[in-house]
């Protein structure tokens, strides 16, 4: 049990450093600890939540900037960073990009709405042959790095005392073929999930998760 501890002790010094270093990367003007009035890196991990009802704001360019930059902190395999993001705030225009979506109210409701995307090929010259020219190649991993950046998206939004909600889009071919036609992406980008972000309207909480049962130790 006290190896247990130790190690999970590790994990969570690991997580606050992580988060702590990507704020204060973004907003060197601040402290980034904890008596700046937001809270520190494992707060804002286990603080968030999903919001789907907004109180009238909107989002100042600078914050939704760095929020932008936090997704783009996430890991990625090869260092692809197969990440596109289209921003929107005209309302006007869901009906066109969200057709059908059950989620509509949520977006139309929200100071802006983020489609993250993912371009499933990369330009690069073939693994362990740094000297041969570039060719195009089929991004395995692409998945994987999308559900961390998004995550990131999340929790930088979280820490600027926002909330958002994580709808997904890919894998439903009836919700990619309109956001895919309706804001031109390319052929090989693909909208992976569609987050909408604002200023919480309630007091939503978030969920205890910790279930130790979960876990194993040098074996399951």
């Amino acid at each position: 049990m006290k190896r247990g501890r130790t190690i999970l002790s590790v994990l969570m010094a690991i997580a606050t450093a992580g988060v702590m270093t990507a704020c204060c990367n973004h907003d060197k003007s601040e402290s980034c600890s904890a008596d700046n009035g937001r809270p520190d890196g494992l707060a804002t991990i286990m603080q968030r939540k999903s919001v789907r009802a907004f109180a009238p704001d909107t989002i100042p360019s600078e914050v939704m900037t760095n929020i932008l930059k936090a997704a783009m902190a996430a890991p990625t395999g090869r260092n692809i960073q197969p990440w596109r993001f289209v921003v929107l705030t005209d309302t006007s225009r869901y009906d066109e990009v969200f057709v059908g979506n059950h989620n509509m109210a949520i977006y139309k409701g929200s100071a802006a709405v983020v489609v993250l995307c993912a371009d499933t090929t990369f330009v690069a010259p073939p693994r362990n042959q740094p000297n041969a020219a570039p060719v195009s190649s089929p991004n395995a991993l692409w998945r994987d790095d999308m559900g961390a950046c998004t995550e990131n998206l999340l929790l930088a939004v979280e820490y600027y005392g926002y909330g958002a909600v994580w709808t997904a889009c890919y894998p439903f071919t009836d919700r990619m073929t309109s956001v895919h036609a309706s804001l031109g992406l390319p052929a090989t980008v693909v909208p992976y999930s569609v987050v909408a972000i604002g200023r919480p309207a309630g007091n939503d909480s978030p969920k205890d998760k910790w279930k130790p049962e979960n876990v194993h130790y040098d074996r399951w």
